[in-house]
């Protein structure tokens, strides 16, 4: 029995987060959930955006599935999902992009994993203003925040038989910040020598992404260029709403779907809930349920090869609930 934090959001994440738990526990695994929620429907009920019930839940389980949550615009709020990845230390971001059969994209064999180091860069969110007409951000990078994501892809790699690591930067300009990333990548890399360590500079890193994805298999970079890298990716693959993704941490991971809470199609019953079961495909991966995990993946591909019960965003017609329902019928135990 697992133990797990279930943070449903606000908007659509109610809705996915209730597909994902339905599928996850058609596999047999047994959980026990502890709900706990944060975000603007909270907000308005509690006056709190992350009540501490949240805090409290997280620091016992040690591992949530964690819905899209919205960040109310407006000073004094800041990202719930930057605030956990900085509080908990969740320093890895990890977004496996693979091409889904049945999914109409360019590409049909996308099949790579970004590690994006999650709590250092220009995220750490130190601004000034110099003068009226001038504003300031550090951008701030650490040996040991970058050898311990660096260490992480190529760890990664070798686990699963990769041949390739591609280390993300832009040391050609910032010669200081990147170039200290890069250097780390190459330190790391002569544990592995099986492994190739590809260098890209991040502006010809797109262009390549774009006309050949197929050349990368694990590709490892900062806080800025992995988000925006991440969602290039996804892009490649059919949208945010067929990408998981996890934060992981030396003891602590949250795991969640990377798009966002799309409060305008919320409770209609429409949105796709692929992103957020495959999220919770890689949790059971995560505790070592690596058949259970492959279980949901086949069974998400085989439902949209199908074509009969997919969302629209997949040139379908049908509903939150019956696209969830499919994958279950789908599972082979």
């Amino acid at each position: 029995m697992y133990n797990i934090t279930l943070i449903p959001g606000d908007g659509i994440g109610p809705e996915v987060a209730e597909a994902a738990k339905s599928v996850i526990e058609a596999t047999g695994v047994k959980i026990r959930w502890e709900t706990v929620n944060a975000g603007i429907d909270v907000l308005a009920k509690e006056g709190i955006l992350v009540p501490d019930k949240v805090f409290e839940s997280l620091e016992k389980t040690r591992i949530a599935l964690k819905g899209p949550i919205t960040t109310p615009i407006g000073s004094g709020f800041k990202s719930i999902n930057v605030m956990l990845r900085k509080k908990y230390d969740l320093f890895s971001n990890i977004r496996p992009i693979k091409a889904i059969p049945g999914i109409a994209v360019p590409f049909q064999n996308v099949d790579l994993v970004i590690f994006r180091e999650n709590t250092e860069d220009l995220y750490i969110g130190v601004e000034k203003t110099i003068d009226e007409g001038t504003a300031e951000a550090i951008k701030r990078i650490t040996r040991e925040g970058s050898l311990r994501i660096i260490k992480a892809a190529f760890a990664y790699a070798h686990q699963n038989h990769k041949s390739k690591v591609t280390v993300v930067h832009k040391a050609n300009i910032m010669k200081l910040t990147d170039g200290l990333f890069l250097q780390c990548a190459r330190e790391v890399s002569k544990d592995y020598p099986h492994i190739q360590l590809q260098e890209v500079i991040v502006d010809n890193m797109c262009m390549q992404l774009v006309m050949n994805p197929s050349q990368f298999q694990v590709i490892v970079t900062t806080n800025l260029y992995g988000d925006i890298l991440s969602d290039l990716c996804a892009g490649l693959v059919g949208g945010l709403g067929v990408v998981p993704g996890a934060n992981l941490g030396k003891d602590m991971a949250v795991f969640e779907a990377v798009h966002g809470s799309a409060p305008d199609i919320a409770g209609k019953n429409i949105a796709n809930p692929v992103a957020m079961i495959l999220t919770g495909a890689m949790m059971l991966h995560y505790l070592g349920e690596s058949d259970k995990s492959y279980s949901i993946y086949k069974a998400v591909e085989t439902t949209i090869l199908e074509g009969k019960f997919v969302t629209k965003d997949l040139d379908g017609s049908a509903s939150t609930k019956d696209m969830t329902n499919a994958i279950i019928e789908n599972i082979s135990l």
